[in-house]
């Protein structure tokens, strides 16, 4: 089964509307599916994510959520600039297959060296020092993108993903870019 996710938190204190949420309305009101301005029944939003990592996984646990399965493959959509963190860095951090994982990148016109030399260093460079984001400026930064202090629902609704959703490695664990050991529903694929 296929299953759009559109993902992003509110991560904005002056829009109570999440990320996902806007992404998936401008989509039903570009009538981008062809089904007359009406939700199509294969997307979903996902609300919780306040980073990349963040989006990759929580959008496989709103897959599990909605579909009661999780996926078999994966393909996101984004930035090119951001292909590399995707496929250098979180995919490792959640041990996706390789040939399971498709990155279609999209620049924006012009040059764009600007973004990618950010990208680079806020992005890229924290992650490959972090892996999982949840210490030191990346945690920092999941906080300040929280301003309505909301937490995901997905050790209730993807329970199998707790070891995971709860993996914040320090120097007991091999240091922070220790790869999460435990079991994953997507080791059996």
């Amino acid at each position: 089964m296929s299953l759009l996710v559109f993902s992003g938190g509110h991560t904005r204190g002056i829009s109570t509307t999440s990320e996902g949420e806007s992404y998936s309305r401008l989509a039903i009101e570009s009538n981008v599916f062809h089904t007359g301005f009406l939700p199509f029944e294969r997307a979903t939003s996902e609300e919780h994510a306040l980073d990349s990592y963040q989006n990759l996984l929580f959008s496989i646990a709103r897959f599990h959520e909605v579909t009661g399965s999780y996926p078999e493959n994966i393909t996101v959509i984004g930035f090119e600039m951001k292909r590399r963190r995707f496929e250098q860095l979180h995919i490792r951090a959640l041990r996706w297959p390789k040939e399971r994982f498709t990155y279609v990148g999209i620049d924006e016109e012009g040059d764009t060296t600007p973004q990618y030399k950010g990208e680079n260093e806020n992005g890229y460079i924290p992650f490959s020092h972090d892996l999982y984001g949840c210490h030191g400026e990346l945690l920092e930064k999941r906080r300040r993108r929280n301003p309505f202090f909301r937490f995901h629902p997905y050790y209730t609704s993807a329970s199998e993903l707790t070891g995971l959703l709860n993996w914040c490695p320090d120097e007991r664990d091999g240091g922070m870019t220790a790869v999460y050991p435990g079991g994953l529903p997507w080791d059996r694929l």
